[in-house]
């Protein structure tokens, strides 16, 4: 864990790259003292209306359809264990690990802006169930997305007061075991303390981080096991230059063609073929820089919006002083929800391009390339069948792509009468991302396969060096064998970045310009 550097909540700005190592143990994080200050003073804010006779929402009233029903002095804190209580309705299987832990350091850092009332112990407890490994067990369906995350943020807190299960120890156990073990007593929530707690979009916005990390590695290996099965088709790199992209500048475009002019650039197999009789390839070729480009601008644009969510205070009611409370909708998770449907739409997308790039190797019409790029089919099929994975995938993804953000059912006996769907639209880009990964994984050992059959030419340094990383672990096929093992040993190499680091590295040694002028624009910080 980086020490030495530690995020400060509530005053560094979070990223989706830190927030992912915060949630993965990579970087520590810390409050300053002048956040703490203002921590302090939200928290005697709110004693201070509890203690008093203004009538507050969610302070010193019920929730949702209760608003108007006064609670008692005496009763406020019950009110907030209750609300976790309730609210814990959850159902489905439990989010992956890595998302209860996003959730955790996303809301460290909304409620550490000093506008949510919460104590500065209740903070601390939370980044020690952080510290710890202690992951709170949260199921994945039950959010509507507005009054926030409710469900799964209140499964989230559980444990905070000795309720729900957690995983330590690589078990899951019940909460209470794990803090008495640990000799650590449930907490007390305070006034507004448990409706801080589950107010907020932090299962969408853990979603949203997750799916921006893995949808740019799909984007990255895209163009390069795209550039490959251009190679193996011996595809035209003309389309790609960039005097043709200045005229129509999206930047998606102009991106992705600058990174397929530099993996194709010296290529003997792509000189091979210079005048050769094809006037045009494929689409799913030639408009490679216009449909990964597109997927790209998809991705640019949750990025934006997902770095000013991570930056936000989401919950309600916003406490600005003892005399100055703003019930609101900042919880309302439209903002996030209708960029996650359109990324959905750009990673199916990304899959169904790649899909018709595998079938196009696999026809057998191009000289060098054998029919299902096997020389003696008949008695074997060759690739054929997983093409047929591919397709499915593609085919399922499709299906995914309903916008979750454009159904709206009303809640809280019609106090809640819009929201967003934001969770299930969350989820479903990670399923769709699911399926590219190894929509890709197919292409690319189709890919490599027909790479093969271009030797002994060379291609260029960056592809030689990837292509070497794949036959590191998959090897040529000349007969049938289990290419669902294939399969998986592709998708491990999508999944750990193998390939998009050989690529990084070979284009650092031989002082290629892989990035470009709008690398800072379509990546990760």
């Amino acid at each position: 864990m980086d020490m030495k550097h530690p995020f400060q909540f509530g005053k560094d700005v979070l990223t989706p790259g830190i927030a992912l190592r915060i949630a993965r143990g990579q970087q520590a994080g810390t409050f300053a003292e002048d956040t703490l200050i203002k921590i302090k003073k939200s928290h005697a804010d709110v004693a201070e209306i509890a203690n008093g006779d203004r009538v507050v929402y969610g302070i010193n009233t019920g929730f949702g359809p209760l608003c108007t029903t006064i609670i008692s002095k005496e009763q406020t804190r019950k009110l907030q264990e209750n609300i976790l209580r309730s609210h814990s309705v959850g159902v489905g299987a439990y989010v992956p690990l890595e998302i209860a832990q996003l959730m955790l350091v996303t809301k460290l850092q909304a409620l550490s802006f000093g506008y949510s009332g919460i104590a500065p112990q209740t903070l601390e407890r939370i980044k020690w169930h952080l510290e710890m490994g202690i992951t709170p067990m949260v199921p994945t369906q039950g959010s509507v997305g507005a009054s926030g995350d409710l469900a799964p943020l209140a499964h989230l807190f559980l444990p905070l007061i000795g309720l729900g299960k957690v995983t330590y120890e690589g078990k899951i156990q019940d909460s209470a075991e794990v803090l008495a073990k640990l000799g650590k007593a449930p907490i007390a929530l305070g006034p507004k303390e448990g409706l801080a707690l589950i107010n907020g979009t932090q299962f969408i916005l853990a979603y949203a981080v997750r799916g921006l990390v893995r949808l740019h590695n799909c984007l990255e290996l895209a163009d390069i096991i795209g550039a490959m099965s251009l190679e193996g088709i011996l595809g035209s790199a003309s389309p790609f230059q960039e005097k043709l992209h200045a005229l129509r500048p999206f930047q998606g475009s102009l991106h992705v063609a600058h990174r397929l002019r530099t993996l194709l650039k010296n290529s003997q197999m792509v000189e091979s073929h210079e005048n050769c009789g094809r006037v045009q390839d494929p689409y799913s070729i030639r408009c490679m820089p216009q449909v990964h480009g597109s997927s790209r601008n998809a991705w640019h644009h949750l990025k934006e919006l997902v770095n000013v969510e991570l930056n936000s205070v989401t919950d309600n009611p916003i406490v600005f002083s003892s005399t100055d409370t703003i019930s609101g909708g900042n919880f309302h998770g439209q903002p996030l929800a209708m960029p996650l449907d359109y990324a959905t739409l750009a990673a199916a997308e990304l899959g169904n391009i790649s899909d018709r790039r595998t079938y196009l190797l696999l026809e057998g019409d191009i000289e060098g390339l054998p029919k299902l790029l096997m020389k003696n089919t008949g008695i074997n099929s060759g690739f054929m069948i997983p093409q047929y994975t591919s397709a499915a995938l593609v085919s399922e993804n499709k299906s995914l792509c309903f916008p979750a953000s454009a159904d709206s059912i009303p809640t809280s006996l019609g106090q809640e009468d819009h929201v967003s769907m934001g969770s299930i639209s969350g989820r479903k880009l990670n399923q769709v991302i699911d399926n590219l990964e190894n929509i890709l994984a197919v292409e690319l050992i189709c890919a490599a396969q027909a790479f093969d059959y271009r030797k002994p030419m060379k291609s260029s340094k960056i592809l030689d060096a990837c292509h070497e990383v794949i036959r590191g672990r998959i090897d040529h096929a000349e007969e049938d064998r289990i290419f669902a093992d294939d399969i998986e040993k592709a998708h491990d190499m999508i999944v750990n970045e193998s390939i998009i680091d050989a690529a990084y590295q070979t284009a650092q040694q031989n002082n290629i310009n892989l990035k470009g002028d709008l690398y800072e624009l379509f990546s990760i910080s």
